[in-house]
């Protein structure tokens, strides 16, 4: 068995990221939220409120 070999990516446009702190409640509770986009395409898109630092998830 041959290890897999990474598949190099089709483009090379980069990815937009944004942070966010989204209060509710009148402003009495709030949290973090974390937008990764493709500036070329409206309809690619993730937003996420779990935020961590890639570097905290090895």
């Amino acid at each position: 068995m041959v290890p897999a070999e990474p598949t190099p990516p089709d483009r090379i446009d980069p990815l937009e990221s944004r942070s966010y702190r989204i209060t509710v409640d009148d402003g009495r509770d709030s949290f973090y939220a974390l937008s990764i986009e493709d500036p070329a395409s409206e309809e690619a898109w993730v937003m996420s409120d779990t935020v961590l630092a890639l570097e905290n998830m090895r």
